[in-house]
């Protein structure tokens, strides 16, 4: 009977510090599921703070909006929308100032012998072609000349658009192309340009990208 007790104890003594080793892991496991748990936690906190950041940066590339106080007031000055000049921008020069392969410079990527043109029209007799990379003067420039194409096609802005990349004297041909043969102008049909046709869809649809996104920049 004396060597069952100490049979007992001698097995306990070598259990314990198996028992230590299973509450050490026990521990260290749940200190590590506590530090996942806190840096999920975190994550999702900073995802939150900044989702919406991260969300305008990606809508600044995609669809950039700048100069929006010279847009403003030339929309206001020349009776604009202005969701129709930024997505004629867009679609120009995706807000950077260049100078395409024929000629067109800055913003709007006006002409040099259409920018003297507007510059006889409105006035500007102290005008200089070095002045289109002024995003002040090349925007009221590109909306003067909006303007000017909105009021010789009666407010029709798909024409408007269509003359804005091919010219007018295009634009009147294809007009006349479709009255004679009894049919009213659509863009989709009468523009015999690809380039035109998918020039008026791209700056349609710049437009209402920007009125959707760009409502209280735009004061709209």
């Amino acid at each position: 009977m004396s060597a069952r007790p100490a049979q007992t104890r001698r097995s306990r003594a070598s259990g314990s510090p198996r028992r230590r080793a299973r509450s050490r892991r026990r521990l260290v496991l749940r200190r590590w599921l506590m530090l996942f748990a806190g840096v999920v936690a975190a994550a999702i906190v900073v995802s939150i703070v900044l989702a919406p950041r991260v969300d305008k940066a990606v809508t600044e590339i995609s669809l950039p909006l700048r100069h929006e106080d010279i847009i403003r007031q030339q929309a206001a000055d020349k009776g604009l929308d202005p969701t129709l000049i930024a997505g004629v921008i867009y679609t120009e020069s995706r807000f950077r100032d260049q100078t395409s392969p024929a000629g067109a410079k800055g913003l709007m990527q006006l002409l040099p012998s259409t920018a003297d043109d507007i510059a006889r029209k409105s006035g500007g007799t102290a005008f200089v072609q070095g002045d289109l990379a002024d995003p002040q003067v090349n925007i009221s420039y590109g909306s003067f000349y909006l303007r000017y194409l909105l009021g010789r096609y009666g407010g029709n802005e798909e024409l408007a658009i269509a003359a804005y990349n091919a010219g007018e004297g295009r634009v009147d041909k294809w007009i006349l192309d479709a009255r004679s043969r009894g049919e009213d102008f659509d863009h989709t049909r009468h523009i015999p340009f690809r380039e035109t046709r998918d020039y008026v869809h791209r700056v349609t649809e710049a437009k209402a990208r920007y009125r959707e996104r760009y409502g209280r920049e735009l004061k709209l």
